[in-house]
């Protein structure tokens, strides 16, 4: 009987060898984008208490309803997988007293999520965000920052043609009179689409999010929260609108913008390439100002934005960026007879500890399978020995960029191939 063949679960991937680059790529720039902006690191664990994520989320959102990997240990707690960063970041926060340090407090992380979802192209069970966070100010300045961080860092990758989308959505002094009007409306309407008949009793703010062509008519349609500010929303907007103009980036104003969590307040925020592919946004955020009351904390200001790396990386490959390492040296130590064998494999190490990449090459083949192998691989360089250089000291260094070669003495190896060093593309 033939053995089972296992798979990866459904929604999720492996990130294979070749798919490497464009992750060390992003995370190369993503670090220095935060850097710039003074964002420090911090991870949480991955999964939470359940209960954080069902006070913070809501109840009814679809988050919490249909999307957590929610389970009870053997100890008999009931804990979520993280299905987003920002409760957990707050979490902290709080737990480690971070109030009481210079506010506002700037952190950053990159962390797996999980939400049980219908796979399709940008949208995974397990998915990788970069995140930030800045809380403890309620400055519209604060807000900008935060968009210009995600504006900058996608802009350092080559990625163009993308659109900032920007809306209000109020506070607890107006949203709430917003939300009636916008339920009054839908109320006058022939929903028939089952998800926003449910929204419309337990969400209506998630209405305005509905994708289904059915309904985009209703949405168009629709009450603007930016129309139903009060005096203090209002002033913070304007505000806000005027330091992106000032920066300068450029931003469309959409009135039907939300977030799907019910602790969003006022700025939410959205960037989409031009080109859709699968699942069209690479970034969501907003600001979240009664979200740490919400945890058991003193009422404190905050706001950032999840940007999906997978769908970042679509974006790079279907923009033809190119993410090559070019400054990475990678050696194949190539060689002709057992005794060639062992003196590349002292080589070799040799090089590793001089922080150069070396692969001996594979046993039992030719120079010129050797050769082809060291293409396969990538390799920058081949350090190729046979008898006669064993006997003279010596290596032929080939530079497969170039495709040029030079023998020179094998205690060179190392420092002429510093010397090779290309500078990164940017």
């Amino acid at each position: 009987m033939a053995s089972e063949q296992f798979r990866t679960p459904k929604g999720a991937s492996d990130i294979l060898p070749e798919e490497q680059s464009y992750w060390r790529f992003f995370q190369k720039n993503a670090e220095e984008a935060v850097a710039r902006f003074g964002y420090s690191r911090l991870d949480t664990p991955m999964f939470e208490d359940a209960r954080l994520f069902i006070r913070t989320a809501g109840e009814v959102t679809d988050i919490v309803e249909n999307e957590t990997y929610t389970f009870e240990d053997r100890g008999g707690d009931m804990l979520t997988l993280r299905p987003e960063g920002t409760a957990p970041v707050c979490r902290s926060y709080l737990e480690h007293g971070m109030f009481n340090l210079p506010q506002p407090v700037r952190l950053h992380y990159f962390m797996p999520m999980f939400r049980y979802d219908r796979p399709q192209a940008g949208r995974y069970r397990q998915l990788h965000q970069l995140g930030v966070e800045a809380i403890g100010d309620s400055d519209p300045s604060i807000d900008a920052e935060v968009i210009e961080l995600a504006w900058s860092l996608l802009m350092m990758m080559g990625l163009t043609d993308l659109t900032l989308k920007l809306n209000s959505i109020g506070d607890s002094q107006c949203k709430p009179a917003y939300i009636e009007k916008l339920s009054d409306y839908y109320r006058s309407q022939n929903l028939t689409h089952p998800d926003c008949v449910r929204r419309l009793q337990e969400n209506p703010l998630r209405l305005l999010d509905c994708k289904e062509k059915s309904c985009q008519r209703f949405v168009d349609e629709a009450p603007v929260s930016a129309d139903h500010l009060c005096g203090e929303c209002q002033v913070h907007w304007n505000e806000l609108l005027g330091y992106l103009d000032s920066i300068p980036i450029p931003y469309e104003i959409d009135g039907g913008l939300v977030r799907g969590l019910d602790y969003y307040t006022r700025t939410v925020f959205e960037m989409e390439p031009a080109k859709e592919l699968g699942q069209s946004t690479i970034l969501g955020g907003g600001r979240y100002d009664g979200l740490i009351e919400q945890i058991g904390g003193a009422p404190t200001p905050g706001i950032g934005f999840g940007m999906g790396i997978e769908r970042v990386l679509l974006n790079l490959k279907s923009q033809g960026i190119d993410v090559s390492e070019n400054s990475r040296i990678k050696v194949l130590v190539a060689y002709v007879g057992r005794d060639a064998k062992e003196v590349g494999l002292r080589i070799a190490s040799s090089l590793r500890n001089e922080g150069i990449t070396a692969v001996l090459g594979p046993a039992g083949r030719s120079l010129k399978s050797q050769m082809r192998y060291a293409a396969s691989i990538g390799a920058s360089h081949a350090a190729i020995l046979g008898g006669d250089e064993i006997e003279r000291g010596t290596v032929v260094l080939r530079d497969l960029r170039q495709s040029t070669q030079a023998e020179i003495p094998a205690g060179d190896l190392g420092s002429k191939l510093m010397g090779h060093k290309l500078p990164m593309q940017t």
